[in-house]
């Protein structure tokens, strides 16, 4: 009996030495194994690879953005020795026609004369440059500059806001006469109250004037958008004055040369007439 239970306790604990053995060689075992497993993860850096060239892409697409700006003269500067065109029809300094050259010419007449090479029109076949000094480009650039300055811009106009009393000083009102002309000149609309004064011997028509005494100290420069008319039921008028558009100023400019021409007209047709009447 003892014999029978000693057996079974050695079979027992081979049993469990058998086990522990195995699952220290099985953890081994996958520790071993466990880099193979990293192989599918391999692709990250093609993932990464990915990314950097849509980043490249845009890149390009900035640069090519640059390049129509530049073929659409919104640039002016000086092209340099670097001409991309082989054959291009060049402009001296004064504006006279050299016709079309090699580069090889230009480049050479550049040195000669010491000046310097600008693209005038890149849509032209072959494209056309001018050949200027450095003072010529410096101020073909701030001509440039205040052309840009001038486009009105894009976008709501803004209106500004004025509010007086009709007793006003002439003084005062010629100070904000001034102000409402910066403005104009500016392309703002302007919003304008004036209230009526306490004043009983005001005349009733004191508002219409000083609106009317405004206006004319700016011709040629804003008219109405909205004339004036009452509001705070009686108790002041507004209107709003607005810049006149170029069509508006090329007409004014056309009555006030036709007015000056008849005027010039009269006068000397009234000497005239007196040189008859003395003979």
């Amino acid at each position: 009996m003892a014999a029978l239970f000693l057996n079974r306790l050695t079979l027992q604990t081979i049993k469990t030495e058998s086990n522990c053995i195995r699952r220290c060689f099985g953890k081994h075992i996958v520790q071993k194994s466990a880099p193979a497993q990293l192989f599918p993860t391999a692709s990250a850096p093609r993932l990464f690879f990915l990314i950097h060239t849509k980043a490249f892409s845009t890149v390009q697409d900035i640069q090519d953005e640059r390049k129509k700006k530049k073929k659409d003269g919104t640039t002016f500067s000086n092209t340099g020795r670097k001409i991309s065109e082989r054959i291009i029809h060049v402009l001296d300094e004064k504006g006279n026609d050299l016709g079309n050259m090699h580069r090889a010419d230009v480049i050479r007449l550049m040195d000669e004369r010491d000046l310097r090479l600008v693209q005038r029109n890149p849509s032209a076949e072959p494209p056309e440059y001018q050949l200027m000094t450095g003072v010529q480009i410096h101020e073909e650039r701030l001509r440039l500059r205040e052309r840009e300055k001038a486009r009105p811009k894009t976008g709501p106009t803004l209106t500004k806001e004025l509010i007086f009393s009709s007793n006003i000083g002439q003084h005062d009102l010629d100070t904000k006469s001034k102000q409402i002309r910066q403005w104009i000149e500016k392309k703002y609309k302007v919003q304008i109250t004036i209230k009526k004064g306490k004043n009983a011997d005001e005349p009733e028509n004191k508002m219409e004037e000083i609106f009317n005494q405004i206006l004319q100290a700016m011709p040629g420069m804003a008219t109405f958008s909205s004339k004036p008319q009452p509001i705070r039921g009686g108790k002041a008028l507004m209107c709003v004055l607005r810049p006149l558009t170029t069509k508006e100023e090329n007409e004014y400019t056309e009555t006030q040369e036709t007015q000056k021409k008849d005027t010039l007209n009269k006068g000397n047709g009234n000497d005239k007439e007196s040189n008859v009447v003395q003979l």
